[in-house]
């Protein structure tokens, strides 16, 4: 592989590659083949004038992106777009291309839009995996920093399963940490491995002044093959559930109560095939008697605290998938293996 590297690179770098170590060969044939699948993502947002009542455009976010398929579809994060009220595409041969919001993942802080060029101009990048990063990898860094385009920036893997915030209010669990320079304009362009392969989608950086400071994050991309062909297909993603209706987190905790407590069956579902029961609530004249029903402690063995963190746990497994549930009721703990159906 590094022989065929040199030899490609003998000949699009004629009397600097004798210069070159093998490391730096390889960064630059990684860059030189991965560049013309980023991309460069524009947001408009339309405002009407108070006194004229004319609309007009104001520019409402850029940052950058990557080439999905010869389809046109461009992955990139949801917060590029958010506001949003048209888009566009400059790929890297400069051309400019309106696009079409095709789905959204504010959850997971991704988003697909689609452009109509034609297939020559389109270059996919290859997928990698992301459950075996280990610290210490390199990696690399590729989009577009403050509106320059087809930067690259080198780092390694400083740490993984970091949790980040999304866009609404959710957690990203298993993001990657990387001292890859991210900033401003990097987000939703790739994060890639030595080979070139796709192990992340630059989303969000950590510090006090705005710009980098050494401290990046990217979703994993075993999530981003996992949504974006629901995207693409759906335009959302599918919520895999057993049909409950949780009590809030904040109300659970000010009871100390273990788990995530079952407020509520849906009638005809997974949970209610399963006979788990919610909150009963008996009625009389003057008092009502509020009798707790199941409280879900674990997934597959996995603890989960939190509504969020049990959503975690049902799209790891997937929509037809059966999991089995460590359940607490009336201080008993019973195990409940059901299926996942997708949410409506």
């Amino acid at each position: 592989m590094l022989a065929r590297t040199l030899i490609s690179l003998l000949i699009w770098l004629p009397g600097l590659a004798g210069d070159l170590g093998p490391e730096e060969i390889r960064q630059i044939e990684v860059f030189r083949r991965a560049a013309p699948s980023v991309v460069n993502v524009h947001s408009v947002a339309l405002r009407r004038n108070l006194f004229s009542l004319d609309v007009f455009e104001i520019p409402r976010g850029s940052g950058s992106g990557f080439i999905w398929d010869r389809e046109g579809h461009v992955v990139t994060n949801f917060h590029v777009l958010e506001g949003g009220s048209s888009f566009q595409v400059t790929l890297s041969d400069q051309s400019t291309w309106e696009a079409k919001l095709v789905g959204t993942a504010p959850a997971k802080d991704l988003a697909v839009l689609r452009i109509d060029a034609q297939q020559r101009k389109l270059e996919p990048l290859e997928l990698g995996h992301s459950a075996t990063l280990v610290v210490g990898q390199k990696v690399l860094a590729l989009g577009n920093p403050f509106g320059l385009d087809h930067s690259l920036t080198v780092g390694v893997v400083s740490a993984l399963g970091r949790e980040l915030r999304a866009p609404n209010g959710r957690t990203i669990r298993d993001v990657i940490q990387t001292d890859a320079a991210i900033n401003p304009g990097n987000s939703g362009g790739p994060l890639l491995d030595s080979s070139g392969r796709l192990i992340g989608v630059n989303s969000a950086i950590y510090s006090p002044s705005g710009a980098s400071a050494g401290v990046g994050f990217a979703v994993p991309v075993d999530t981003v093959r996992r949504l974006v062909p629901q995207l693409i297909q759906h335009g959302r993603p599918i919520q895999p559930g057993i049909g409950i209706m949780p009590l809030s987190d904040a109300i659970a905790a000010r009871n100390e109560l273990e788990g995530v407590v079952i407020r509520e069956i849906v009638p005809g579902t997974p949970a209610d095939r399963a006979g788990l029961e919610g909150i009963r609530v008996q009625r009389s004249r003057y008092s009502q008697q509020v009798t707790l029903g199941d409280q879900i402690v674990s997934v597959d063995g996995q603890a989960v605290g939190s509504i969020d963190a049990l959503l975690h746990a049902f799209e790891r497994v997937g929509v037809g998938e059966s999991v089995t549930l460590r359940v607490l009721r009336d201080g008993k703990v019973r195990e409940v293996r059901l299926k996942l159906k997708a949410l409506e």
